[in-house]
């Protein structure tokens, strides 16, 4: 008969199983980032080079490419080598940028516009943008693209008295932010911004061309102008696989002492 392996065995068992996998995660978040910041030009090094590299096992590495292979990074083939699949553009978050403005140098972007109107908005939205109840708002719904791919679904509630006038431009081709700037005679003043998480409802995925359930970031934006007037709320769906959210922070010095 044969007896079952002692608590101590199987519980040291898992704990390596466990290291490994933890392991494999620190792999690939810093490779992740050296395939997004361009470190490799298409080919990563090899298994045995990068387990020296991170001092791991090349089971270890292996995990960790599968790890990056699963999110569609790189593309693995024996003989062939690891190489890269596809890398992420880099949307900032510390500067208050359209989406044209933000991925300058990454190729061109365009509007697919498939609504423009004047809509009575949900009351949070009224209220959101300080209008009065049952006031009506402009309503822009927009499938943005990089090149030929769809990058983000955007549906923005504009202040009627300048959506009014935005909705007469070339919204296929120009980012919203300037063009209230343009109409308003001055520089947008804040934003006040929520990133989360979210997966992909069925036309949000025929939408951007993602399997139902993809992962999408949900950037909600409420913009002002220089005086603080609301002017403009966003909920913009990004593709999760394609964009990668970027910014700089400083630490408020008065708040560093321990209590």
């Amino acid at each position: 008969m044969t007896s079952e392996p002692t608590p101590i065995r199987r519980h040291h068992a898992e704990g390596v199983r466990r290291h490994r996998a933890d392991s494999a995660r620190q792999v690939a978040d810093v490779l992740r980032h050296q395939i997004h910041a361009g470190a490799f030009d298409s080919t990563l090094p090899g298994e045995q080079d990068l387990a020296a590299e991170f001092t791991v096992s090349r089971n270890t590495v292996r995990d960790a490419l599968a790890l990056l292979k699963d999110e569609g990074l790189i593309d693995r083939a024996p003989k062939v080598g690891t190489h890269v699949a596809q890398r992420k553009v880099d949307h900032g978050l510390d500067s208050l940028l359209g989406l044209k403005e933000t991925l300058k140098g990454y190729g061109e972007v365009r509007n697919e516009v498939r609504i423009a109107a004047a809509v009575t908005p949900p009351p949070a939205v009224t209220r959101r943008l300080q209008l009065a109840p049952g006031s009506q708002a402009i309503y822009i719904e927009r499938l943005r693209y990089l090149g030929d791919l769809p990058l983000s679904l955007d549906l923005t509630y504009l202040d009627p008295e300048v959506g009014a006038e935005i909705i007469t431009r070339d919204l296929e081709h120009n980012d919203i932010f300037a063009l209230i700037e343009e109409i308003a005679g001055g520089p947008l003043g804040s934003a006040d911004l929520a990133l989360e998480a979210i997966t992909a409802d069925a036309h949000s995925a025929a939408t951007l061309q993602v399997p139902e359930g993809a992962p999408l970031m949900l950037l909600e934006r409420l913009t002002r102008l220089d005086d603080n007037r609301p002017v403009d709320l966003e909920y913009i769906r990004m593709r999760g696989d394609r964009v990668t959210m970027r910014g700089s922070l400083i630490r408020d010095t008065t708040s560093w002492e321990l209590t």
